[in-house]
């Protein structure tokens, strides 16, 4: 639900920030403020349109194919899209021709002294760049293939099947050494079993969940008590719960530490939900990808969007590798991490369709222009658009990710990156792949 809500904020600004832009390209035209805002909404409403289709696409395939929380975070995008679709394109427009027709803010400025003149009229190279940006690219990915191999991720019970216990205890206690004596003890039973241990934020005292996929496969009730012994042999030995078992089972006594809620992720659940979320993903990429060719008429847009959406989502990935067990937070791949993904792919997709409809608009304009000179000039015309949009939605992570606590600190990471590499993809491989696709077929007419 939060995935939902951050990435419905993200949409509502993406498309203001698109219609503010406009406005200011009209109104550097000489054209008079009314003229000015009815040009800026009808332009704009193209790129607004395709975007959030392209979204509520996804939002619906995740609704029908996700499970629970992605389920969840579907419904909430899908409410969020029809919100700030409707607010953007039709209120806003409303209140400016309301005040208009009233003859204020007539001399309405879009701009600050600081920002009339920012990244305008610039004439970056950007598809010269695609060689460098390449091998860049190419060795970010053969970094994370390595990291792969080498450490893999740090998986939840959500995939590897597990039990998962909340346990409040009366001081603070360090994961690590919670860990070390869930798993001491468990090597102590000659069985075997990963566990994972996570800081949480509750109502009252600390807590930590602890994770184990201790003799999962088994499903007797003794067995659920077998493990509930465990933890509290390693946690009492150790002197970081104080309460005796009866006490520490009983989820309403809470003195002294005690277990406070219990989940139990059998293999054939955990192997459905890892299906579901993988099935998400791919057809998520096959609608864009269709949709995308069906309004651009062109297979070179669906190849560059969605080459992109696909590096996209497996740099993410890769730097949840790379960077687990280093930072000083949970860096757990569950499904909270699903939702962030796809959210990053929701939000990248806008992205990359307002770029690719300037483009798309100046073909039409211009359908005898050199296409790096056009593909180079859509860039730097949306630039101030593309900056700002990801900036104000920056702003909105960081205040999440500082203020937020730990439960969602690792799902505003993964939402920080997404809005940094989904941004960089769009200008330097989304377009460039684009452009060499579509110049190849324009080369060819020309010949032919």
């Amino acid at each position: 639900g939060i995935a939902g809500m951050v990435l419905s904020l993200g949409t509502a600004v993406d498309a203001n920030v698109l219609i503010y832009e406009r406005i200011k390209e009209e109104l550097r035209a000489g054209k008079q403020m009314k003229q000015a805002i009815a040009s800026g909404y009808s332009n704009a409403f193209s790129a607004i349109f395709d975007s959030n289709l392209t979204s509520a696409i996804t939002g619906i395939i995740l609704l029908v194919f996700g499970t629970g929380p992605i389920q969840g975070f579907a419904t909430t995008w899908l409410i969020g899209i029809a919100c700030s679709f409707f607010t953007a394109v039709f209120l806003t427009r409303l209140v400016y021709e309301n005040r208009l027709k009233n003859n204020k803010w007539i001399n309405l400025k879009f701009w600050t002294p600081w920002s009339k003149n920012l990244m305008q009229n610039t004439s970056y190279n950007f598809m010269g760049m695609f060689k460098i940006s390449s091998i860049i690219y190419g060795v970010i990915i053969l970094v994370c293939i390595g990291s792969f191999f080498t450490r893999g991720l740090s998986k939840s019970i959500d995939f590897t099947g597990g039990r998962n216990y909340v346990v409040e205890f009366e001081h603070k206690a360090n994961p690590e050494q919670v860990k070390k004596a869930v798993e001491d003890e468990i090597t102590k039973t000659g069985q075997t079993g990963t566990v994972n241990v996570l800081s949480i934020v509750t109502t009252q005292n600390p807590a930590l969940r602890i994770s184990t996929s201790y003799k999962i496969d088994q499903n007797d009730e003794k067995v659920d008590q077998e493990v509930e012994q465990l933890i509290w042999r390693a946690l009492h030995n150790n002197k970081l719960v104080n309460a005796d078992y009866a006490t520490f089972k009983d989820r309403d006594n809470r003195k002294g530490g005690s277990i406070i809620s219990a989940q139990k992720v059998g293999p054939s659940v955990a192997a459905d939900l890892t299906r579901g979320a993988i099935i998400s993903v791919i057809l998520s990429l096959i609608a864009i990808f269709i949709y995308i060719l069906f309004r651009f008429r062109s297979v070179a847009f669906s190849v560059g969007a969605i080459v992109a959406l696909a590096v996209d989502t497996f740099i993410i990935i890769g730097i949840y590798s790379v960077c687990w067990g280093f930072l000083p937070f949970s860096l757990e791949v569950d499904q909270t991490f699903i939702g962030a993904i796809l959210t990053v792919i929701g939000y990248s997709i806008n992205d990359k369709v307002v770029v690719f409809d300037r483009i798309r608009e100046n073909i039409g304009l211009f359908p005898t222009r050199d296409p790096e000179r056009l593909f180079n000039d859509s860039i730097n015309n949306t630039l101030t658009r593309t900056i700002m949009t990801s900036f104000t939605t920056l702003l909105v992570l960081l205040c999440i990710f500082f203020l937020g606590g730990d439960a969602i600190r690792s799902f505003s990471f993964a939402m920080i990156l997404g809005v940094v590499v989904g941004t960089l993809s769009s200008i330097f491989m989304a377009a460039p792949i684009a452009y060499k696709i579509y110049g190849r077929r324009q080369a060819k007419k020309a010949h032919a």
